[in-house]
C-alpha cells in the first residue's frame, strides 16, 4: 500500500533490514510504509506515544498532517525504542526540519534583520545567496534525519549513545549515499549521545541558540524574573482571560488554534516553520500526543500552546496567539508565564526553542547552543564541501557572534 503525499520509496530496498556491529549487541529493525503495519510496538510509555504519534503520518503521508513537509517516513525499532527516520533528496522548498538548505539558507535570510545593521545584512545575504548555489550543487538535501519528529525540536527519548551509534550504522548501510544527520542536540542535555557520535565520526553543526527553564527547579530564577512572571501571570484576571485545557476545547476550535499558529510562527516568524494543518491538531487533540491549553475570554480563543514531555525535557512545538489583540494586552506575556507554570507542575526542564531572546532572558532562561550530528565522511569531497564550510562558519563564526549579540 502507497501513502498518500509520500515521496516514493521503490528506489531502496524496502520491507525490513537488519543490522549487527561487532561493536553493538543491539539489532536494529527499518520499517518503511509497506512493512510498519506487522511491527511490534513496543509496550512503554515512549512506545505507545510513538505509535500515537508516527502511525496516522505512516498510513496517509506526512503532508496530510504537516502541508508543507515532503519526506519518506520510516520507523527504526532498535530495542524498545521506535525512532522516526525521514529521508529526503532535493525538496529545498520543504520545511526546515527535513530541509538543511532551507534550515541554513532561507530561514537564515529571513533571520538577518535580527541583527539590525542594513549593512551587514545585505553582506550575509549575498554571501547566504553564493553559498545557497553551492549547497544545491553538492546535493545538501540528499539526507536522513534520525529521531525525526517533524517539528521545531526533537526531543530524545532514554537513548544510549551505543544505541545513536548502532543507529547511524544502520542507516549508514542502508543509505550510503545520503548524509545522515541527528538534529535537536545540546551537549549539555545529550552529553552521552554527542560524545558517542562525535566519537564515531559525526560533526558537531550549529543550529540555533535555544533557552531552556530550570523550572523544576525550587530556586529557579532570581527575583527579577519572579516578579516578571508573577506580572505576566495576573494580566489573565486584569483582562479577564481564563486558562483552559484540551478538555474545555472541542473541534470547533480546530480551525482557530490552526489560525492562532499561523499568525505567529507562520506570518509573524517564517513560513518555512513546519505548517500544521488541522488533521494534525485534531490528532493530537484525540490521542494526546500534545497538551493544549489555551487563553479564552467570551468564548473565544485567543491563544493557545501545545506541549510534550520525553525523558525529563518539555518543549511547545505549538505556540500561537491572536496578533490583532493589542501588544498591551500581553497575550504572549500571559501563555508564556501559564507555560513555566505547567513545566514547574511537571517536574520537567522546559525547553523554549529559539527567539525572544531578551524576554526569555528576563524571565530566568540560560542560553545555550543546539546542534546537529552530522555524518558524511563516507561521501566524495564534492558532496562533502557544505558541511565542512558550515562546520568552520558556524562554529568559529557564528556561535561566537550570536554570543555576544545575546541573540
Amino acid at each position: 500500500m502507497k501513502n498518500k503525499g509520500m515521496k516514493d520509496s521503490s528506489a531502496y530496498d524496502d520491507r525490513t533490514y537488519e543490522v549487527r556491529n561487532d561493536n553493538h549487541a543491539e539489532r536494529v529493525r527499518l520499517y518503511d510504509q509497506h512493512s510498519f503495519e506487522g511491527m511490534d510496538w513496543p509496550d512503554t510509555e515512549d512506545g505507545r506515544y510513538a505509535r500515537a504519534y508516527l502511525e496516522p503520518m505512516m498510513l496517509d503521508g506526512t503532508q496530510s498532517f504537516m502541508s508543507n513537509v515532503e519526506t519518506t517516513l520510516l520507523l527504526a525499532r532498535i530495542d524498545d525504542l521506535v525512532i522516526p527516520l525521514t529521508v529526503n533528496d532535493t525538496e529545498y522548498d520543504n520545511a526546515y526540519v527535513c530541509s538543511p538548505y532551507t534550515h541554513y539558507v532561507s530561514y537564515a535570510k529571513q533571520e538577518l534583520s535580527m541583527l539590525q545593521k542594513p549593512m551587514l545584512e545585505k553582506g550575509l545575504s549575498v554571501l547566504l545567496s553564493l553559498i545557497g548555489w553551492g549547497m544545491k550543487q553538492s546535493q545538501i538535501n540528499k539526507v536522513v534525519h534520525v529521531n525525526n519528529w517533524l517539528l521545531s525540536t526533537n526531543l530524545y527519548p532514554a537513548m544510549s549513545g551505543e544505541q545513536a551509534e548502532c543507529l547511524l550504522t544502520a542507516v549508514q548501510e542502508r543509505y550510503p549515499e545520503h548524509v545522515i544527520v541527528f538534529r535537536s542536540l545540546c551537549p549539555g542535555l545529550h552529553p552521552d549521545l554527542t560524545a558517542r557520535l562525535t566519537e564515531a565520526g559525526c560533526r558537531l553543526i550549529p543550529s540555533r541558540q535555544i533557552y531552556l527553564y530550570q523550572a523544576h527547579d525550587p530556586n529557579f530564577g532570581n527575583s527579577k524574573s519572579r516578579w516578571l512572571l508573577k506580572r505576566d501571570y495576573e494580566l489573565l484576571a486584569k483582562h479577564d482571560y481564563e486558562f483552559v485545557s484540551e478538555s474545555d476545547m472541542t473541534d470547533a476550535d480546530i480551525p482557530r488554534i490552526v489560525e492562532l499558529y499561523k499568525l505567529l510562527y507562520l506570518e509573524k516568524y517564517s513560513y518555512h516553520n513546519p505548517q500544521f494543518t488541522e488533521r494534525f491538531i485534531a490528532a493530537a487533540m484525540a490521542s494526546g500526543t500534545l497538551r493544549l491549553y489555551g487563553l479564552r475570554k467570551e468564548g473565544r480563543l485567543d491563544a493557545v500552546m501545545g506541549y510534550f514531555c520525553r525523558n525529563g525535557i518539555m518543549t511547545t512545538p505549538l505556540f500561537g496567539y491572536d496578533t490583532a489583540v493589542p501588544q498591551s494586552v500581553g497575550l504572549y506575556r500571559m501563555l508564556s508565564a501559564c507555560l513555566i507554570g505547567q513545566a514547574r507542575e511537571n517536574g520537567h526542564l522546559l525547553h523554549e526553542s529559539a527567539g525572544a531572546a531578551q524576554f526569555k532572558r528576563n524571565r530566568g532562561a540560560v542560553a545555550d547552543f543546539e546542534y546537529s550530528a552530522v555524518y558524511e565522511r563516507q561521501l566524495p569531497w564534492g558532496r562533502r564541501w557544505c558541511w565542512l564550510l558550515l562546520d568552520r562558519l558556524l562554529n568559529r563564526i557564528g556561535v561566537p557572534l550570536m554570543r555576544s549579540m545575546k541573540l
